[in-house]
């Protein structure tokens, strides 16, 4: 934004949200690729806390489809691009399993100190600037993402 303001250089912020989709690494720490891995091993879901904090997770093509909007506006931002549609980690871990078809039980750990209890990006702006809103719900996104 200083570029912009100073040197008049065209500039488009954005903000992402949990994106997941086809090709995320398994191992890479994040929720959605520990759930499905975890699913398809057998092997426990991993909840921390009572599962019932909230995330919100777009899937990536809605990802790309919101940058693309956003560097063919004239916005500057900054835009939030996720789904403003929150599941709770345990309403989470219940679809990939049903997904997935997976018996795989549900281990509950103490929750770090840390986590946000609370993720859900306000998508006024992309809404209002871009025309954009997410297109792809969890379980087509996660579906996807599973038979990747």
């Amino acid at each position: 934004m200083a570029y912009r303001r100073t040197l008049g250089v065209d500039v488009g912020v954005v903000r992402i949200f949990n994106t997941y989709g086809p090709r995320m690494r398994p191992q890479d720490g994040r929720v959605v690729t520990s759930f499905i891995t975890q699913a398809l091993t057998g092997t426990p879901l991993t909840i921390y806390g009572n599962g019932g904090q909230t995330r919100s997770f777009c899937y990536v093509d809605d990802l790309v489809r919101g940058i693309v909007g956003m560097i063919d506006s004239d916005a500057s931002g900054p835009v939030n691009l996720g789904n403003p549609h929150e599941r709770t980690m345990l309403e989470l871990a219940e679809l990939v399993l049903t997904i997935t078809g997976s018996d795989s039980p549900v281990e509950f750990h103490p929750l770090p100190q840390d986590d946000p209890t609370r993720r859900q990006p306000d998508i006024s702006r992309a809404r209002s600037l871009l025309g954009w809103v997410p297109r792809v719900d969890a379980e087509e996104g996660l579906a996807r993402t599973v038979a990747w």
